[in-house]
């Protein structure tokens, strides 16, 4: 008779087929759809992203994928369209900073995401990101922003977007749908009083590097950074996920990506004391709780947006995490919107 240890065994081994088979469909998938799309004449296009860097290096952010002719200015794109439309993959882009060139690859999304050398100074800079794929003919290169966080900065804000700048009722599968694949930027609600605390912060703090960290797909960046840009939010890097299944997982772990950035942005800036700022209808109280236990010489403060009772509702529930204010040092501020929480920073000599 088999032992309870080896069934276990026995089962999590048919599951790892079962995952690298989904994987293995996906891919197949891709490989149908890329070559079709070449066919029809479509070119290696890369749509560029805001990325970040420090002293000696930058993080360059893309993703490439396969477009009609290139223009220079496109409508604006409902949330549908940018998730069937096909990226390349593992192709090599050439990434050009200060007139340096760098050979990198995209991954098998067709996400860029990239560490390379640089001597740009603090502020906000672009650099240019063109595919170098031998099989077809390339789009023409394109301009990334990245921004060089000063050496001396010691503040910085990590913001969460769903239900923190913008009402979305995002794990709702009904309304989840209609505001990704239908509702453009213009039909997102932007949270009360959201924008007017996030100037007053980066007013408050020059210099001061603004990071929106997501569980959010690279397929609607283009949609959330417009939605950002339109609701007068502070420009800074998206930092987002991909869909779709690994070696390991049916679906990749939205909180696995906000814990693994956390961890790198703790390593890459570790003179910085991050403000942290999500809600408490997923997993944010958790995930900062837990950085700030981590790595209490990096947080500044946790700013936690209460979600309404019909909010709550929609998005599953409150965060039922461990109650992280009493067992860490920082300040954790709680308000149901940006006025609120602004006044919350003010009492706590924040703001």
């Amino acid at each position: 008779m088999s032992s309870p240890r080896k069934s276990r065994s026995i089962a999590s081994g048919s599951s790892s087929v079962l995952l690298g088979r989904a994987a293995r469909i996906e891919d197949a998938i891709q490989e149908f759809r890329e070559k079709r799309a070449r066919k029809r004449g479509l070119l290696p296009t890369v749509i560029p992203y805001a990325g970040y860097g420090g002293s000696g290096w930058v993080r360059v952010l893309g993703r490439v994928l396969l477009t009609r002719e290139p223009r220079t200015t496109r409508p604006s794109v409902r949330g549908w369209r940018s998730f069937t439309s096909v990226a390349v993959n593992d192709v090599t882009v050439v990434v050009t900073v200060g007139g340096v060139e760098h050979r990198v690859h995209a991954d098998r999304g067709g996400v860029i995401d990239a560490r390379v050398p640089s001597d740009l100074f603090p502020g906000w800079h672009t650099v240019t990101i063109r595919s170098d794929d031998p099989t077809s003919d390339d789009g023409p290169p394109v301009e990334a922003p990245v921004y060089v966080v000063d050496g001396a900065a010691t503040q910085g804000i990590v913001s969460d977007i769903d239900d923190t700048v913008m009402v979305t009722a995002l794990p709702r599968p009904f309304l989840a749908f209609w505001n990704t694949f239908v509702l453009n930027e213009h039909a997102r609600t932007p949270t009360p009083g959201m924008a007017v605390l996030y100037d007053r912060l980066t007013e408050s703090r020059p210099g001061t590097p603004f990071i929106y960290l997501s569980t959010g797909a690279w397929n609607v960046a283009p949609t959330l950074q417009r939605f950002l840009t339109r609701n007068l939010y502070p420009r800074g890097p998206l930092l987002l996920t991909d869909w779709g299944p690994t070696h390991d997982r049916l679906f990749r772990s939205g909180r696995d990506h906000k814990v693994q950035n956390l961890k790198r942005l703790a390593e890459e800036f570790p003179a910085i004391k991050w403000t942290l700022i999500g809600d408490d209808g997923q997993h944010d109280e958790e995930i900062y709780g837990e950085f700030a236990l981590a790595h209490p010489e990096n947080v500044e403060a946790v700013a936690i947006r209460q979600l309404s009772d019909a909010e709550a509702v929609l998005a599953g529930g409150r965060s039922k995490a461990a109650d992280y204010s009493r067992r860490t040092d920082v300040p954790w501020i709680y308000g149901p919107d940006g006025a609120e929480i602004a006044r919350q920073f003010v009492a706590n000599h924040l703001l």
